[in-house]
């Protein structure tokens, strides 16, 4: 599973640039009934819900392009946290 996150990362990162985006982390996990693959994303000065829809719009095509997982999954884009 490495392999395809890291894949998915690599497909990813240059739109995400782009738009000034940092991919922070990608996750993929069980949680009862359900996979989830987690993005994690970052902009200088925070990033904003506009902007997590907006990057969603932009990796959701790409991953489904690649279309590297067989399993059902949640596609999880989330902003990192600021809780230092």
């Amino acid at each position: 599973m490495n392999k395809i996150l890291e894949e998915i990362r690599r497909a990813i990162t240059g739109p995400m640039q782009e738009m000034d985006i940092i991919v922070e982390s990608i996750t993929y996990e069980n949680q009862g009934n359900y996979n989830f693959m987690t993005i994690e994303l970052d902009k200088v000065n925070g990033i904003d819900l506009d902007t997590i829809v907006a990057a969603t719009e932009v990796i959701n095509p790409i991953i489904d392009e690649l279309d590297l997982i067989d399993d059902s999954y949640i596609l999880d884009i989330i902003s990192k946290e600021k809780g230092e």
